[in-house]
């Protein structure tokens, strides 16, 4: 197939795709939700919850769409050319897969890997009735159990929770603008989502007492299928360009407590011209001059 390339006519155009061009430091990843032909009352609103938590980086699709991702990937790659979206959420329902979603994340607009994940139970953002975060909160992401380190198909789902909730990069943070929980629980063949407040009590010193208040959405899940991607392809996605490594100082070493030592090379010097205080213990006697000058011996003092 040919394909012809125009050149932008206008200014909002060519902004347009020089946003979408590749860069060293890439944009905060984007994620799409979208709703399956046949989904439900749960499916429904559990896209809407999360797009509650993704906001202001994610699309939500209001209209069905009837396509299976396990079966045909090519409405999923189009829509994430479209949108500029290298994560999605697609959920379904039916008799064989109730309260069905699939999570997954692209690779040059490409689908990489996905898993699939029954819903069992959902608490929804408006059932607990308390204070909500603001919008683009980072949250504090929190996985426990040690099936997320030992189970390949866990350790990749691990993985792509972080990069759908992990929200953009920060250079730095302050203590206030930690208020927001994600924990992750897998135990038992199952997988427990919950969100929490942070809330800052008064401790009676500099350090404040922290209480976890539950805040919604609260999902407990059970892992389907899985397509993951080949360790080849993994290792390409994870590639970073030359220009983000850093570069390699010479003669400077780093110890397991991260202490930096230098080694600096100087040129042979000569102690014997190094200029020392003047003080009487440092003198030297006529004998040692005497040696110093050849051997001549010192004058013999007048007697009186």
């Amino acid at each position: 197939l040919m394909y012809c390339y125009r050149k932008p006519k206008t200014k909002r155009a060519k902004r347009f795709l020089e946003k979408r061009e590749p860069k060293l430091n890439e944009n905060t990843k984007n994620a799409m939700l979208i709703k399956g032909g046949n989904a439900n009352l749960t499916v429904t609103e559990v896209l809407k919850d999360i797009y509650a938590v993704k906001k202001p980086f994610a699309v939500l699709y209001k209209r069905k769409n009837i396509t299976r991702p396990f079966e045909d990937q090519t409405s999923l790659e189009f829509f994430s050319k479209k949108s500029d979206c290298s994560l999605f959420l697609f959920g379904s329902h039916n008799k064989k897969r109730p309260n069905n979603l699939i999570i997954g994340r692209m690779f040059d607009y490409r689908v990489l890997d996905m898993i699939e994940l029954g819903v069992e139970k959902f608490v929804s953002l408006k059932d607990i009735k308390n204070s909500k975060c603001p919008e683009g909160t980072k949250p504090m992401l929190i996985f426990a159990g040690d099936v997320f380190d030992v189970n390949e198909e866990y350790r990749r789902l691990k993985s792509l929770l972080i990069d759908f909730f992990r929200g953009p990069t920060v250079p730095s943070i302050r203590l206030a603008g930690l208020e927001y929980v994600l924990h992750f629980t897998a135990v038992d063949g199952k997988i427990y989502m919950r969100s929490y407040k942070v809330l800052l009590k008064k401790s009676g010193c500099k350090i404040p007492r922290i209480e976890l208040e539950e805040m919604g959405p609260s999902l407990d899940l059970v892992m389907r299928r899985t397509h993951l991607a080949s360790d080849d392809l993994y290792k390409l996605s994870l590639k970073q360009p030359k220009g983000l490594k850093p570069k390699k100082k010479k003669n400077i070493s780093h110890d397991v407590f991260g202490t930096t030592y230098g080694r600096i090379h100087m040129q042979k010097q000569d102690l014997s011209k190094l200029q020392t205080r003047k003080m009487k213990g440092l003198k030297k006697r006529p004998a040692e001059k005497s040696a110093e000058d050849g051997g001549a011996t010192p004058k013999k003092s007048k007697s009186a």
